[in-house]
Order: C-alpha cells, then structure tokens, then sequence
C-alpha cells in the first residue's frame, strides 16, 4: 500500500488566520506546527488548530490540490471548512 499524503489547513480560531500545507505524516507535521518548533507563518500567527485534512495516495496529488487550494479566495476555503467541519473543532485530536 503506498504511503498517504495529506493536504491540510489550519487555523488560528474560527475564521480566524488560515495555513493550506500538505505533508506525508500528518501527526508529525501538526505537532511542528502546535509547538512551534518551525519558525514561520503559523509560529508567527498562533496557527495551530487542524481545521480540515483530506487524504491523497500521491504527494504529486496532494501537491497539485493544495497549490489549488493556496489559490482559492477566502471565502471558499470558509465554506469548505464549515462544509466538513461546522464547528471548527481541532481535528488534531483525532490523530
């Protein structure tokens, strides 16, 4: 079976700041970004919360939807989050 590959977004609380990264291991990745240990954007603005992940079997994949994602407005990451996610609940705690 190959190996997963996640696209991911983050936010800082709800509708607050929001991250679209991708990753090959999603526990790994999130605990980077909650503790900070990464100098950047998320360290910067408190982004820390897994607000949305979707799966792919291929990092090309997982690429390709979040350089989509990195282009969409706001608005529609919005939607695609409450779509999945109502109410802004940390999905890192199911990891």
């Amino acid at each position: 079976m190959p190996d997963l590959c996640f696209v991911y977004i983050l936010a800082s609380k709800r509708n607050g700041t929001l991250y679209v990264g991708v990753t090959s291991d999603l526990t790994r990745r999130i605990e980077a970004h909650k503790t900070g240990s990464v100098p950047g954007f998320t360290k910067q603005y408190g982004v820390h919360m897994l607000v949305h992940v979707e799966e792919f079997s291929s990092i090309g994949d997982a690429r390709a939807r979040e350089h989509t994602l990195k282009r969409w407005r706001r608005a529609w990451k919005l939607e695609l989050i409450e779509k999945g996610n109502p109410t802004w609940r940390d999905l890192s705690n199911d990891l």
